[in-house]
């Protein structure tokens, strides 16, 4: 069954409003008709991550407003009434905390009851793009519970990078019981694999063939997609459903993405140059890692996002990969971090991601730490935009995740300090307005 998109709701009218001359976000609930609406939920917090797109990112000492478990309002607090507000919402006084969007990690792999269950690799074909990650999903699993705790609320469950296109992935939210409240989109990204990996597929597979294989196995996608929409258009017969192919249809209109577990500078540009420029299709860099920073001007001319990590830091080599080894040249000794490099080549759209569990899904806000530590610039939050905003963007879900806007899930987390600082607890996590975590209750860290 072919997926509908989620992303496009009403809170994309907002996104104009978000250019935000003002630090005041919305209409004042007293003023909507808010009356006999369940009760709702007012935030206090000494400071409030808004972190939209564009426009004014911090509100201090500021109110945020939640009904119907949809963000309303962000204010400062005295910009509203709360003997007013108190009559009809519930006021959680949480003066000497911060309060940030809830995190989002692009590359999972933990959504199931294990990491052999959850790392799906069938490995019959070089390109398997009718797998479906979600028959997999546990809800309620450990590893959500533990990533709800570090503040993850949204992950992309993707399969495994055995093959050059794995299947499809799903988006999902982690703090809710039953799978119909977590999914957030189906198909959340198309799974590529580039290099590394896929090398070793049978008796091993040359670059070059893989290159020709993914190619044609894309194109042939598109053209099951283009032979719907003349359908749809009154153009042409209705066509056979193909379980293979039904992904191609959400990825030709725009609904979902590739993401491309993709490093080296050479994989990382093929997969610029192929995916964006040459078959306009959206696509974000998965990893990146290694020497793929090279490759960042043709990203941000392209307008490519790059989703790096685990692995943040790397050093002065040119590397080139056989299967089995990694060949490593001109080694000087230098260390420096990937995301600074992404950005000193233009790059402004960078996030973080885990790989979980290879590195385990709490360890997402130390993925911006470190980055920040070997380099990565955090001038405008930058840092918490990775984890929040520019993953949203990526995955094409801004307009429902990501920010503290109006309109958009209030998706949440209550936190002592900055999320990233690894000193920094986590005191609640909220998902559409609901309490999903809370340390007083049941502390993980």
């Amino acid at each position: 069954m072919r997926a509908t998109s989620l992303v496009r709701t009403a809170a994309c009218a907002w996104l104009t409003v978000a250019s935000m001359a003002s630090v005041s976000f919305g209409a004042d609930p007293g003023d909507s008709g808010s009356a006999g609406a369940e009760r709702g939920l007012v935030v206090l917090c000494a400071k409030a991550l808004v972190l939209p797109m564009e426009g004014e990112q911090v509100v201090d000492n500021a109110a945020i407003i939640v009904e119907d478990g949809k963000i309303v309002r962000v204010a400062r607090r005295s910009e509203v009434d709360l003997e007013v507000l108190g009559e009809t919402h519930e006021v959680l006084d949480r003066s000497g905390d911060w309060v940030a969007p809830g995190l989002i990690d692009l590359h999972s792999h933990v959504a199931g009851r294990s990491f052999f269950t959850n790392d799906l690799n069938d490995m019959v074909y070089l390109t398997n793009p009718g797998i479906r990650a979600f028959t997999s999903v546990v809800p309620g699993n450990s590893d959500f519970v533990v990533g709800k705790a570090a503040g993850v609320t949204s992950v992309l469950y993707i399969p495994g990078s055995g093959t050059n296109i794995g299947g499809h992935g799903v988006l999902l939210k982690t703090g809710f019981e039953n799978y119909e409240r977590m999914e957030i989109r189906n198909p959340g990204s198309l799974k590529l694999a580039q290099a590394g990996n896929p090398e070793s597929y049978l008796s091993g597979v040359g670059r070059s063939f893989m290159n020709w294989n993914t190619r044609n196995t894309i194109e042939r996608g598109i053209a099951y997609a283009k032979r719907w929409e003349a359908f749809s258009n009154g153009d042409g017969p209705r066509p056979k459903v193909d379980p293979m192919w039904e992904v191609f249809r959400d990825l030709y209109s725009k609904q979902t993405q590739l993401s491309a577990h993709t490093q080296i500078y050479q994989v990382v540009l093929r997969t610029v140059q192929m995916i964006k420029e040459d078959l306009g299709l959206d696509v974000y860099i998965d990893h990146g890692s290694f020497d793929g920073w090279r490759a960042a001007p043709f990203a941000a001319k392209a307008g490519v996002p790059a989703i790096l990590g685990p692995r943040q830091i790397s050093a002065s080599i040119n590397i080139e990969y056989r299967p089995g080894m990694f060949i490593v040249n001109d080694n000087d000794g230098a260390i420096f971090g990937m995301a600074a490099k992404y950005q000193e080549g233009g790059c402004t759209l960078i996030g973080f991601n885990t790989d979980a569990p290879v590195i385990g899904q709490e360890a997402l806000p130390l993925q911006a730490s470190m980055a920040v530590r070997y380099g990565f610039k955090n001038d405008a939050v930058d840092h918490v935009r990775g984890l929040t905003i520019i993953p949203a963007f990526a995955a094409g879900i801004h307009e429902r995740l990501g920010s503290l806007e109006p309109g958009k899930d209030a998706d949440f987390i209550v936190t002592s300090g900055d999320p990233t600082d690894p000193r920094t607890q986590v005191h609640l996590t909220f998902q559409e307005g609901e309490r999903v975590y809370d340390a007083e209750v049941e502390r993980r860290f």
